[in-house]
Parts: structure tokens; C-alpha cells; sequence
């Protein structure tokens, strides 16, 4: 006797989500009524250097700052280097990332008196992880460190916790410590700065980000402590009980 064979039909592939073919999202997380149109001329040239793996990260935003600055660029590599593009004027380029011990930065609050009004800019910022961005700035600060200078944003402290979804509507991914940001954030902060109707790109770019967080937060699941936290808890509370008694 045969064995029995199924003979129900293979179910169907999964559909694929429909794509806005302006904002090349999901179209439940559409942001085109959100990315100004015309985009926004600024005096700061602003490229992106983004790891090949954050090009395909569906909460990546640097497409949203090519969509919203005129004046922006992005570049898919690992590392900058002498074959690489890009095209910087003397004396005012800089580049985005927090401080180490071996790479001092110039704060932006500090860099804003000593830029000279009116002055073309240009501003290089890594698109990655955290992990990602640290290698491919360590690999490309030979060449950076010929033409350009260090700058971070205001209020980075490495020994504070980051924010996460959950306790902040500016940010995506947990960050790895105190202000640290995702690039768009970190680019509209800059542009707020030296930029001379600064404030308004600003609060332009970050209502982009507020949207695309509020509308990815839909989306999330309710967090539940780690199994860890929860005994941790528990212990503490049972000491306070024992030690009221």
C-alpha cells in the first residue's frame, strides 16, 4: 500500500507591501506629506556617507534628507579615501561624530563663532550602526583629517545611557549613549546652527522624524522587561519589605 501523499496546494507567497513611489516607503508609513516640496536650498553641501549595509535598513533615514535638502548627496562605501568623490573647498568642510580619546571634536555651539557669514560648507556625516560608523570613520580619518575638522553636536556624554522609541518621539533604534542621534536629527541640528534661517530647516527636518517615529510606533509591540530586570526587582523589593518589617 502507498503511503498517503498531501495533496493540498502549496499556499501562496506572501504579498508584497505596496511602495509610494515618491518617498520609497510602505505606504502605511508615507511620508511624502510631510518632505517639503520644493526641497530646501541650503549654503551647507551635505554628503552622506552611508555603510552598504544601513543603504537597505527600512528605518534608515538619510533617504528623507536627500528627498528634503536640494543640496545634499549620499555615497555607498566603507571608507573615504583619495578615489572617493567628493568635492570640498578649502578650510570649510567638516565632519560629524562624537569625540574619543585619540580624535578630539570642536563642539557646534564653539564652531558657530568662528564661521564667517555667508561662508560655502561642507559637512560629511556616516550613515550607519553605531558600531559601523565608529569603523568606518576610524578607517577614513587618514584622508578626513587632510582637509577637514571634527565636529559633534552639543550634549554627547558617553557614560549616559541612550534613548530608545519607547521614551523619546526622535528616535528610531536605541542609541548607545546620551546625544547620540540618528543622522537626520544630527543634520538638522548642524543646519540649525549655521545655517541662517536655521531654526525653520530644523524644525522642518525634525517634524519628518517625528512623523516617521509616531507613525513607525504603531507598529511596535508593548516592551516587557528583560527576565534579568524582573529577578533584580524583585530582590530589591523584597529587601525593602524585610528591612520595613
Amino acid at each position: 500500500m502507498e503511503p498517503e501523499t498531501d495533496n493540498e496546494p502549496p499556499s501562496p507567497p506572501p504579498k508584497r507591501r505596496s511602495i509610494c513611489h515618491k518617498c520609497d516607503r510602505p505606504i502605511p508609513v508615507c511620508l511624502c506629506h510631510v518632505i517639503p516640496t520644493p526641497p530646501i536650498p541650503t549654503k551647507t553641501q551635505i554628503i552622506i556617507i552611508q555603510h552598504p549595509h544601513e543603504s537597505h535598513h527600512k528605518l534608515n533615514t538619510a533617504p528623507l534628507l536627500t528627498k528634503s535638502l536640494l543640496n545634499s548627496s549620499s555615497i555607498i562605501t566603507r571608507r573615504l579615501s583619495s578615489t572617493t568623490p567628493i568635492n570640498h573647498p578649502p578650510s570649510s568642510t567638516y565632519y560629524l561624530f562624537p569625540p574619543s580619546q585619540s580624535s578630539p571634536a570642536v563642539t557646534l555651539s564653539d564652531l558657530k563663532t568662528a564661521l564667517k557669514n555667508n561662508t560655502p560648507l561642507v559637512l560629511i556625516v556616516f550613515d550607519a550602526t553605531w558600531k559601523h560608523a565608529k569603523e568606518m570613520v576610524r578607517a577614513s580619518e587618514g584622508y578626513l583629517s587632510k582637509f577637514s575638522t571634527r565636529v559633534c553636536l552639543d550634549g554627547f556624554d558617553g557614560g549616559i545611557e541612550g534613548g530608545s522609541i519607547y521614551d523619546s518621539d526622535l528616535v528610531l533604534r536605541k542609541e548607545p549613549c546620551g546625544g547620540c542621534v540618528s543622522t537626520l536629527e544630527a543634520v538638522a541640528r548642524w543646519l540649525g546652527v549655521v545655517e541662517e534661517n536655521g531654526l525653520e530647516i530644523e524644525d522642518r527636518l525634525v517634524g519628518i522624524l517625528k512623523e516617521m517615529v509616531r507613525l513607525q510606533a504603531q507598529f511596535l509591540k508593548p516592551m516587557r522587561p528583560r527576565p534579568k530586570l524582573l529577578k533584580k526587582s524583585k530582590q530589591i523589593e523584597q529587601g525593602k519589605n524585610s528591612s520595613d518589617g
